[in-house]
Parts: structure tokens; C-alpha cells; sequence
């Protein structure tokens, strides 16, 4: 999204698809040019029937986490109804600003950043602060795999085996207090792992934000891996946010801190352009970006001569699950 300076919907697992699909942007911009995109995500290798195939763990993912994903829920079925995204696509085709912003920029980059130990505070309006170590934060919890749609404010989108637990379970821990409204994400703020953060790009660090209610709701989940793996650096390791029905720019990645507030925070992309990118983001096919429709969207896998475009659901799906939490609100004035 670069300025110019600037259970009932869930996805089906008969859209994952596998690994051997892999080509960064730059081979991908050499094919177009050659006239041979078609090649790069073929469009045939996403419709494998039956639950996604695992890949490969990173060689260092520590113990603990392992044995968490071992013993997962996993997915038996994709509700989504829409093509599972193939893991290279899923891995090479990002936004991580702090990694560069091009899209091929965060796979090429991203391995600067130090996932293990990994320690995220927790402060303000609760009863029980502090900070604690990933392997603290997940070890009350079963791990389970979420199949969701994905959707870029950009007009792409993904269907991506998650794997982590309900955001609700971790902040109903934390016990926010009476006056606590909304809850505020950071990410991780140290150039020498994160090497964009000295670029201008965004004001560092990263910040997102949900109002609680929106924080209690069941689809908001906290992920700790992917296609039943830990996290790859590119896609926001160790911990990071899914939110299904918003932006894909309200899933923060590799957080560092959460704090409880009495105030609607001013997040990274409110921040930066308030024209174009709003606190809620929910997707909305009724309102559109300053600079592109959000009526429909590429869905990857896609190609030159097939963008393979669908048509973009209100709530990325979602509506039944989630409208109510936005019930009398006018959505064009708070997008």
C-alpha cells in the first residue's frame, strides 16, 4: 500500500496448495516480460481437494513451539469456498514495510530478524501487566489452524492456513479494566533486524489498534504459524495479528507490545494519510480507496492474462459474523 512519497465463513482446506509453485517479484516481472506469467502461480495447482499439505519446519524453531504446532487442531475442512493460496505465494508476495516495499522485498530480506527469545509487554489498562516470553504467552493455550481469507487494501487477496489461538483468550488473561476501550498493537522498533525502519517509508514503529469489543470477537486470532509451521520472518514472526473481516494492513506483524487504552489510538496508516486509510478498515466493496476500486480484488494465485479477479464481499465474508459489532455506524464516514 505505498503512498506515493505515500464458524460459519471460514476458508475450505481444498484451497491450499503446495510449495513447488516458488518465484520471488523479480522472476516474476522477468516472465512477464518474456510473455510467460501464466507459469509463475499456476492456477490449476490450487485445486488440490483434501486438507492442506504441511511444509517443511525452519530449522530454527525452538522446542516448545514445535511441539505446540504438533499438537494442533488441525483443519479438516476449508469453509471459505475460494482457492487456498499456495505456500510460495503466501511467503513471496508481501507487505512487511520494515523489511522494504516492494512485495518480493520482505522474503528477500527478512533474515535479519531474531524470533527466539521473543518477549512482548503488556501494559496499561489492566489488572495483570508485564512482560513475558513467547513461550509464557502460548503455554495456556491449544494451538488450532484457522483458514481465512485474506484482503489487501491494494485489491489482492489470499486464502492462508493460520495457526495460533483466539485473541479473545489472551486478552480476557491480561483483565482489562472497566474503562479500557481499545487495545493497541506495536511492533517490534530495532533497524539492525527490521533494516527499512531507517528508510522514511512509515513513522517506526508499526502501530495497529481494535476497538476491545472487535479484540473479543471469535474470528480475531493471534498467529504463531502457517501451512502447520511456525511463522516465516517475511510473514510476521514470531506473533502476530489476523484479523479476517479488515485490511490486511490491520494484522500487525512480529508484536512486541499490547496495552490497554481509554482512547482510540492514532495507528501507523491513520496516521500517514487519514484520506485513505481509516481506524476500522473493514473491507467494504461500497467504499472505495482514493486510487483503486475495492468493488473486486486479484485473487492469487493469479497470472498476466488471468488476474483471476473476484468480487469482493462486504466484511471479506464475514457479514454474519461480525456486522452486528458495527450496527447503526455509518461505514462510508467510519471506513
Amino acid at each position: 500500500m505505498l503512498i506515493q512519497q505515500k464458524q460459519k465463513s471460514e476458508p475450505a482446506s481444498s484451497e491450499i496448495t503446495s510449495e513447488t509453485a516458488y518465484l520471488n517479484r523479480r522472476q516474476l516481472m522477468t516472465l512477464a516480460a518474456a510473455g510467460s506469467v501464466a507459469s509463475v502461480y499456476p492456477l490449476g495447482a490450487a485445486h488440490a481437494a483434501g486438507t492442506y499439505q504441511p511444509v517443511k519446519e525452519r530449522n530454527d524453531a525452538p522446542l516448545y513451539l514445535r511441539k505446540k504446532i504438533t499438537a494442533r487442531k488441525i483443519a479438516a475442512t476449508n469453509p471459505t469456498q475460494n482457492i487456498i493460496t499456495p505456500y510460495d505465494a503466501v511467503t513471496t508476495y508481501n507487505n512487511f514495510y520494515e523489511f522494504g516495499t516492494g512485495k518480493s522485498d520482505p522474503s528477500a530480506n527478512a533474515g535479519t530478524i531474531k524470533v527466539d527469545p521473543w518477549r512482548i509487554k503488556v501494559d496499561g489498562l489492566c489488572n495483570k501487566p508485564g512482560t513475558f516470553n513467547l513461550e509464557d504467552i502460548l503455554s495456556p493455550y491449544t494451538l488450532e489452524d484457522r483458514i481465512y481469507r485474506f484482503r489487501c487494501v491494494e485489491a489482492w487477496s489470499m486464502v492462508v492456513p493460520w495457526l495460533g489461538f483466539p485473541l479473545a483468550q489472551l486478552i480476557k488473561r491480561f483483565e482489562p479494566k472497566s474503562n479500557a476501550r481499545f487495545v493497541q498493537f506495536t511492533t517490534l522498533l530495532d533497524p539492525k533486524q527490521l533494516p527499512n525502519q531507517t528508510s522514511n517509508d512509515l513513522d517506526w514503529p508499526y502501530i495497529e489498534a481494535l476497538r476491545l469489543d472487535e479484540a473479543l470477537h471469535p474470528l480475531a486470532f493471534m498467529a504463531v504459524g502457517l501451512y502447520g509451521r511456525s511463522l516465516p520472518d517475511q510473514n510476521g514472526a514470531p506473533f502476530r495479528l489476523i484479523v479476517p473481516w479488515k485490511y490486511g494492513f490491520k494484522s500487525i506483524k512480529s508484536i512486541v507490545r499490547i496495552t490497554f487504552t481509554d482512547k482510540a489510538p492514532v495507528t501507523t496508516w491513520l496516521g500517514l494519510a487519514p484520506q485513505e486509510y481509516g481506524f476500522y478498515a473493514n473491507v467494504n466493496p461500497n467504499v472505495d480507496h482514493p486510487r483503486w476500486s475495492q468493488a473486486r480484488e486479484r485473487q492469487l494465485p493469479n497470472s498476466l492474462f488471468n488476474p483471476n479477479w473476484k468480487k469482493t464481499l462486504p466484511f471479506n465474508g464475514y457479514a454474519a459474523e461480525v456486522a452486528s459489532l458495527y450496527k447503526g455506524m455509518d461505514l462510508k464516514r467510519f471506513y
